[in-house]
């Protein structure tokens, strides 16, 4: 198994640590409700260097980024961040990822770990321009996500030309961190709860990790396993590649019309326009437990009388609501909220019904 440049950290932490998409990753600490409401309710820091970051640059680096990515990169400026996805061009998803803007002619893609390779690889050979140069700064990268309502508090003080109280959304800036020059600063994440994503070189990962816990012990910062990372990122409605979106599903079926914008030639447009025009089969739809039972990823979703309709793509007991809640797709026309569906749990049919997501409106 690979291993992030935190390791050794996470072990000494006590970490429970799990084979996580070939990588050694704590899965929890504590315990995955402490951890959950730690991020809900002030701060928390997950390691998550393995995720992969690619350097896409040179004069036609956007017209690669356009043709390759669902949502219209014409729309960002220098310093913003823009949630998307790289269509197959058979109706599917390679992946979802962010693409940083760095300048007009430099972009950061960041992709899932279990998907380098593939990404790179779909990337690569989708490239037309030969003036393009792509990097892929995977390994050499380290990322931690600060995540949390009290995440300004305990950061600000770490920079002084990066002005993190004010950072909006879906923005980054670089500058100097912890003493660590070019570190890059986004105000993302995945947990619904605010908070940082902060890049830098993996030779300073230690001294960043301790000085990003030093700086936060006053408000009683900790480390987050992955398993808190997915009951958070699950209350949002957050969709995860390898449960709600796959090399088979739809953007357009998986609620991402949002980050699908037809009116941009990207790979498989004309299919999605289709598809749209000639109306969805399905949709992911969110959903909470009436009956006694969690829903898990695989799950049959059945009308009243067993037949199968859907399938769940993720569940959980959400420690938010202390409520079972989960995802998965219905069809198109029993999309609508507070309509009845079955969830089958050992043989037995459990009734549920369809919510608005996000689950946890905070």
């Amino acid at each position: 198994m690979k291993e992030t440049a935190f390791a050794a950290i996470h072990e000494q932490l006590g970490a429970k640590m799990v084979d996580f998409a070939g990588w050694n990753m704590p899965v929890q600490y504590e315990g995955l409700k402490v951890e959950h409401q730690t991020v809900r309710n002030g701060v928390g820091v997950f390691d998550v260097s393995h995720m992969g970051e690619f350097i896409v640059r040179g004069e036609h680096a956007f017209d690669l980024v356009q043709k390759v990515t669902s949502n219209d990169v014409s729309k960002l400026t220098d310093g913003k961040v823009q949630y998307s996805c790289l269509p197959n061009g058979k109706g599917g998803i390679v992946d979802d990822l962010l693409v940083y803007r760095v300048d007009e002619k430099t972009y950061m893609l960041v992709v899932n770990a279990s998907n380098i390779e593939k990404d790179w690889n779909w990337i690569s050979q989708n490239n037309d321009w030969s003036d393009i140069e792509m990097i892929n700064i995977s390994e050499r990268t380290s990322l931690l996500a600060v995540q949390g309502p009290k995440a300004v508090d305990a950061l600000k003080g770490l920079t002084d030309d990066m002005d993190l109280e004010n950072m909006k959304y879906y923005t980054f800036a670089k500058g100097t961190f912890a003493g660590i020059e070019n570190v890059l600063v986004s105000a993302t994440g995945y947990t619904g709860a605010g908070g940082f994503e902060v890049y830098f070189d993996r030779e300073h990962s230690e001294h960043i990790w301790k000085a990003i816990f030093e700086a936060g012990a006053e408000y009683d910062i900790a480390p987050i396993g992955l398993g808190a990372r997915d009951t958070l990122r699950l209350e949002m409605g957050f969709c995860l590649y390898g449960n709600e979106i796959t090399d088979e599903t739809s953007p357009l079926e998986a609620g991402l019309g949002w980050i699908t914008k037809l009116d941009v030639d990207f790979i498989g447009a004309d299919l999605m326009r289709r598809e749209k025009e000639e109306g969805l089969k399905n949709r992911l739809v969110g959903f909470e437990m009436i009956d006694r039972g969690i829903p898990r990823h695989g799950y049959d979703i059945t009308d009243a009388d067993g037949n199968k309709i859907g399938h769940v793509t993720s569940g959980t007991m959400s420690p938010s609501l202390d409520k079972a809640i989960g995802m998965g797709y219905v069809p198109f026309d029993k999309r609508q909220p507070d309509t009845e569906i079955y969830i089958a749990v050992r043989k037995k049919l459990l009734k549920a019904k369809i919510v608005k997501i996000p689950f946890y409106k905070g």
